[in-house]
Order: structure tokens, then sequence, then C-alpha cells
């Protein structure tokens, strides 16, 4: 078969660069349309049963996580001229297309009677800018009188205020919102600069616009990183510019068909897709290597040069689709995971690894068959004595200090070991990002001034029409407030209580000691101004359904992480039940906060599961290439050992296991199993070419792949490292530990592989290779018949 694509490639090599050029045309155009994701990716399965009460919550009251807030700590802030600033500041952004409400200590309503009709009229406190210094004291001092805003819009204490922005949800997911929220920093800039006093940004939609912002940016830099790294890294090799030249446009192409293949799909550009591209450079380059390597080892055989592009097809062909099948295998795990961020990921990945093997396959032969032929300058690297030297060494070890190799291992597997058991599964919100960045401090500020920014929900369903109206579940609601803040990871809860406590105070003129809920004797007196619709404000049209059946307790929270939550939801959850009786009412916890750290949790336990298959996946692919179970376990031994010593630096050095730290383990699998099939192939293909002799096999098996195992290897090493540049920490330790992964597993495969080997002996290798069911190295194939010499007995 291999033999008709090699022939089929060269004779119709114009006719194939002109239809990749014409698709690769088509691909770019597509690419155009590539657009960043302006969203939390959704984690959780659209059928898990915390998700769809989600989903319920945000159709009854909204989107959740809509508020952007703007913070300063200033005690000067009741000054007429900063405070008019500050009130036109409320005004221009609430007057900006795409902004629903804001609220702000200058823009705060005041609830009153009104017994002429008898009703709660909520009016503005400042129905207009004061004008005198008088004015706004005695204003000021309403302000601190409603006890409502206190630790909501500002805290006595600190002397800090907050400005609530609550976006409209059409431009909250849409690119508009990028310039929207730039706009609304850009005047609050001005104010920061105008009073010297430094300005807090955060709420969801900050955090989200920021974070695409990055993503898009660093997009940008890790591809030019990866086409430098890998650029300069094959100069070192090749000493030739046209090696790459060709070997960079070649996975350029693959580059544009991979971000061509998000728009296919319909996906957008996130955290991890974002991350495909340059992948596609530093895993697509090692496939130029071993494509150029065999061309220029056969060309020094021989000296023809189609003929040395026709068998470079044909043998390196069968090892390459195999050595990135199992890479592919490595990414499509995350593709069968219920997580559409991850399945995204998976999917893509999986499928451009393929496109940039056949790219490579069709691309560097057709172009390199209109080159001229290479030079001595050019096959230079195949005489490369220090790399031989090296290798030399590496064998001299595996047949003579196979006793050092083997207390090495078992001292780094004990090490990893104790370490692995040390690691801890935990997610934040914003944990990605280091924390001198500007959106973790701001986060912070608000944290230490409001308790936080993130959305914690509890919905309250009475199953009565009217039933949250009632005192007794008024009362019960309020001592749920009361049990919220005992803990300190809460902000001041927004409530249909709050409201009715801010009514009660209303109804004896604003007596702040009076902003309480209403006895038995008051309730009907002070519950019948309230308005029978929702139709009073907004705030009241936020907090309870149409039939005033189903109330919320807003609370913001701090960016408390993903372990204590999972401690903390089981210990209030019965508190919660011992206030609302679950037979009689139907409380659920929910929030964007808790969908995403309980994602988080869902997340790990899926890529454990997707990482499991991915092993056994591979190691079937592994029993069809050697037909034996016993060199299947030989085979996952080297590869096994690198993804502890991984995990166990994690564990030491407290790097949490979460959604962007495991996708190590199946990205490094996948990418370190190459190495050992192509050793494994060329042992076998060399023990029956030297009579099963094992030493003499493990030797020219070593010299014969040691070397492309090492180029390879440090281009993937280096090629991953480009990562450390990104702003995110999940980013920075996904391209630092895949790389001490592709590392200690290129170690694994050149020593303790080849030892293996030696000291299992027949019993376990040599009776052990069957004939394969896929067959990489056609031994006859790989006998060159110019070499045979015909002996004469005389």
């Amino acid at each position: 078969m291999w033999v008709s694509i090699s022939r089929f490639i060269i004779r119709k090599r114009f006719t194939l660069l002109i239809v990749l050029g014409l698709l690769t045309a088509v691909m770019a155009y597509t690419a155009r349309k590539a657009e960043l994701s302006y969203e939390f990716a959704q984690i959780l399965p659209m059928d898990d049963p915390d998700f769809v009460d989600y989903i319920k919550f945000k159709e009854m009251f909204g989107e959740d996580g809509s508020v952007l807030v703007v913070g300063i700590e200033d005690k000067n802030i009741f000054q007429l001229d900063q405070f008019n600033d500050w009130y036109d500041l409320g005004n221009e952004i609430r007057e900006m297309e795409g902004i629903r409400e804001v609220v702000s200590i200058a823009r705060i309503y005041n609830v009153s009677k009104n017994d002429t009709v008898r009703k709660f009229d909520f009016n503005p406190v400042f129905a207009s800018k004061p004008t005198t210094q008088a004015e706004l004291d005695s204003l000021s001092e309403l302000v601190y009188s409603l006890p409502f805003y206190n630790n909501l819009l500002y805290n006595k204490e600190t002397g800090a205020t907050l400005m609530a922005i609550t976006l409209d949800k059409k431009i909250l997911f849409s690119k508009d919102r990028v310039a929207l929220v730039q706009s609304v920093k850009e005047r609050a800039d001005a104010f920061s600069k105008k009073y010297n006093v430094p300005v807090h940004y955060s709420g969801l939609p900050y955090i989200r616009t920021m974070i695409s912002k990055k993503i898009a940016a660093e997009l940008e830099l890790f591809l030019f990183l990866a086409g430098v790294v890998t650029a300069f890294i094959l100069f070192l090799f090749f000493r030739s510019f046209t090696a790459v030249l060709f070997s960079m446009l070649t996975v350029g192409v693959g580059v544009i068909w991979s971000i061509a293949t998000i728009v296919i799909l319909g996906y957008k550009i996130t955290i991890l897709t974002g991350l495909i591209p340059p992948l596609i450079i530093v895993i697509g380059v090692p496939n130029c290597i071993f494509l150029l390597n065999k061309y220029h080892t056969e060309f020094t055989i021989h000296g023809n040069k189609i003929k040395a592009l026709t068998r470079t097809i044909q043998r390196i062909g069968k090892a390459a689709l195999m050595t990135n099948a199992t890479t592919a295998v490595g990414f499509v795990a995350f593709a069968i995971t219920k997580s559409a961020i991850l399945r995204e990921f998976g999917v893509v990945a999986s499928i451009n690894i393929l496109i940039i093997f056949l790219l490579a396959l069709i691309l560097i032969p057709i172009i390199f068959s209109y080159l001229p032929e290479p030079s001595t300058r050019h096959t230079k690297h195949l005489e490369n004595k220090r790399m031989k030297k090296v290798v030399g060494k590496l064998d001299e070890w595996v047949h003579y200090k196979r006793r050092y190799i083997y207390v090495s291992t078992f001292i780094v597997v004990a090490v990893a070991i104790i370490g692995v058991t040390r690691i801890k599964a935990e997610g934040y919100i914003v944990d990605d990002l280091p924390q001198k960045d500007p959106i973790y401090q701001d986060l912070k500020f608000f944290e230490n001034n409001f308790k936080g920014v993130m959305p914690f929900e509890i919905t309250i369903d009475t199953h009565k029409k009217n039933g949250i109206m009632n005192l007794p579940t008024m009362r019960r609601v309020d001592e749920l407030q009361q049990l919220i803040a005992e803990y300190p990871h809460f902000s001041k809860p927004v409530s249909i209580a709050e409201i009715v406590k801010f009514s009660t105070q209303a109804y004896y003129n604003g007596n702040e000691s009076q902003f309480r809920l209403p006895n038995d004797q008051e309730k009907n007196f002070i519950l019948s101004y309230v308005p029978r619709s929702r139709s009073g404000s907004d705030m009241l049209k936020s907090l309870v359904d149409s039939t005033r059946q189903v109330t919320r307790i807003s609370v913001q929270m701090a960016d408390i992480g993903s372990a204590e939550i999972e401690q903390l939801l089981p210990v209030l959850k019965p508190r919660i039940d011992s206030i609302f009786n679950p037979e009689k009412y139907d409380v659920k916890i929910t929030g964007t906060s808790i969908i995403f750290l309980k994602g988080t949790k869902y997340l790990v336990q899926n890529l454990i599961v997707s990482l499991i298959i991915a092993v056994f996946v591979i190691a079937l692919l592994m029993s069809l290439m050697f037909n034996s179970f016993r060199m299947v376990v030989i085979s996952l031994i080297p590869n096994i050992i690198p993804l502890l010593f991984t995990a166990s630096i994690m564990g030491y050095f407290d790097i949490n296991l979460k959604p962007s730290t495991i996708l190590i383990f199946s990205i490094a699998f996948g990418i370190s199993v190459d190495n050992t099939i192509h050793f494994l192939a060329k042992y076998r293909l060399e023990l029956k070419s030297n009579y099963w002799n094992i030493g003499k096999s493990v030797t020219m098996a070593l010299k014969e792949t040691g070397v492309s195992m090492i180029y390879t290897s440090i281009v993937l090493f280096f090629g991953f490292s480009i990562f450390t540049a990104s702003h995110f920490g999940g980013t920075i330790a996904l391209g630092l530990l895949v790389s001490i992964t592709l590392f200690v597993a290129l170690l694994s495969n050149l020593l303790l592989l080849p030892s293996l080997l030696m000291s299992l002996e027949k019993a376990m290798t040599a009776k052990a290779l069957k004939e394969p069911l896929i067959d990489i190295y056609d031994e006859e194939e790989d006998i060159q018949l110019e070499d045979l010499e015909i002996k004469r007995n005389f």
C-alpha cells in the first residue's frame, strides 16, 4: 500500500500542490471568521442536576454574572467636587449602549411611605447633583442612615465604595462587550487620574473580558515563539535555511487548517482551543525532522533524489502514522468527556494532529523533489560525532550499568509515589492568574472590603402563590441570612427580607433603628404598602418571581476555591434544611460560582477517566503492533514512570490538580509513547536481522533511532516551554510540566526500556515477539539490494 502511496505522491506532485494550495486558500478565508469566546465555558453536562437548577434560576431571575463593579477606597468621596464627578461618572456610564443599570452611593433609592395612596415610593436619594457642601453633607447623613446599603455599596470602616454596573444580556456574551468594558474603564480611569485615587475593577463581565483579551494576545505570542524556537532548533540540526523554510511553511499551513477547523465545527477560541495552533507547530515539526532525516540518509546511500523521497514516504509513512495516531489518542480522550470546552479541544486537536501528519507526508517530499539534490553540507548532520558519542554512552550504560539504572529508577518511583500522595485537587475562578496581576489584586480589594464579587445564589420555592410574602417565611429568610453571615466568605445578602426591613424603616419615617422585619401586629399595615405586583422597583422584580412563590437570596462570595466549597456545602445544606423544612420548601444553592467550582471537580474526575482510556487505547494499538501482551507491558512502564514523576512535582511544589494541569498527563503520554514505538519497532526488526541476538539488536536500535528520538524530544521540550510565557498559571504549568515529562520520558525510553529488554532475555522479548498485526517496518524493504553481495565458492 505504501509503495502505491509514495508513487502517487511523487507522480501527481504538481496536481497535489495545486489542490492543497486551493484548499489552504479556502481554509485561510474560513480562518478569518474565527471568534473568541466571551463566556466562561460550560463545564457541567446539560443533564447535570446542578446545571439544570442553574438554568431554571436564570430563566426565572436572569443572569447572575452580569454585574461589573468599579471600586475606590477614599474617605473624601463626599467632598462636593469629587462626589459630583462620581455622580456624573455613574450617569455617563448609564447612558452608554449596552448598560442596563448603574447603582452607587450617588445612584441609590430610598423607600418612603405615601399615605395618600397607601404605597411605598422608591425615590432617588440624589435626584440631581448637590450644589453645596452643606446639601451634600445632609444627603450623606441620609445615605449612612440606610442600613440596607451598608457593606453592600459602601464600607464605613475602610471608606471603600463601589459602583455596580449591570450589562445588558445582548451584549454580555458578544464581542461588543470588550469595547463597552474598555469605555467604562477609560471613564473611571479619568476619575482616578483627576483625584489620584486608585480605581479597582472586577465582576465576572470584567474578568471574562480581560481574560479573553489575554487569550487573544497570547495566541499571537505563542505562534510567534513556537515559530522562532522550532525554526532555530531546526537550523541547528540541519544547518540549512531550505530545510527550515519549508518545514515552517508546512506547519504554517497546518496552523491555518487548525484555525479553520475551529470555525467549521462551529467552535470559538477559548483558553484551550487557543493553544492548538502553536501545538500544531510543536507537534508538526518532529514529522518534518523524521522525513528529512530519512530523506538525507537514503540519498547518501545511493544518490538518487526521487528514489530517496519515494523510500522516505514508504518507510517513514507507516511509523509516522502510528506515532501521530497515538498522539491524537492522547487528545481525543478529552473528546469523550461531557464538558464542552474539553470536548472541543480534544476534537480539534486530534483532527489536526492527523492533518499535519498528512500535510508533512505530502508537502515535504513534493517540495524537495523540485529542489536541488542535498549537498554534503545538508547531510553533514547525519555524521554528528557528539550525538553519536552520546548514543554510544547510553548503549554502554544499558549493557554494563543496568544495576545503576534500576536503582535510580526505583528511587525516583519511591520518591514520586510519596509526592503523588500530596497532590490536592482544587481550582479557583481566577487561580490561573498570578497574584501580581491587576485582575487578581482588584478581586482581593473587593474581597477585603465587600467579601467578594462572585455570585452565590439561594432560591426558595414555597410551593404556594404569594407564599414568600408570609411573615413566617420572611423570618425564615432572615434566619437563613443570619446563618450565612456566620461564614466570612459571604457578603451581605440581598433578599425580599431586606426589602421588607427597608420598608419597615420607611413606615417609621426613616428611623434607622426600625430596619427590621415587622411583628405580627405591624405586618398587615406595613405589608399592605408593598406593591402587589413586581412593578415596585427593578430590585423587587429581580428578587421574586411573578407569582411570589419563589424568591432568591443573592449573595456575593470570595473566590475560596473548589476544595473549600466542597467542604462548606455539605455543612451548610443541613443547616438550611433545619430552617426550611424540605417537606414544605424546595431550597437550591446555585449561581455561577457554585457551577464553576463544582465543574472543576467534575472535570478532574472525568479527565482521570479519560487518561485511563487513553492509556488503554494506546496499549491496544501497541498490542496490534507487537501482537504480544508482554511487550505492551514493557512499553508502558517507561511511559508511566514520567507521569508519576510529574505528578510528584505537582505534589511537592503545591501545584493543584485542576482542569488545566490534568491535561498534562494525557498529552504527555500520547507524545512520549511515540519514542517507544520507534525504538521497539526497530528493535523487533533488528532481532530478526541479527538472529535473535538481544544485545546487538538493542545496540543497533539505539544507534538507528536514538538520534532521532533526541532531536524530536529537544524540539518538543523547547516547543512546550514557550507556554511558560503565558499569563495563566495553568498554561505555564502545562508548558513546564509537559516539557519535564517528555524529558524524563526520553531518558526512560533510552535507558530503562532497552535495559528491560536486555534483562528479561528471550523469555520476555524474543519469544514474545510474534508476527505483528500492524507492521511499521517491512524488513524486506529495509534491506538495501545494492548492499547485497553474492559470494562465489571456488
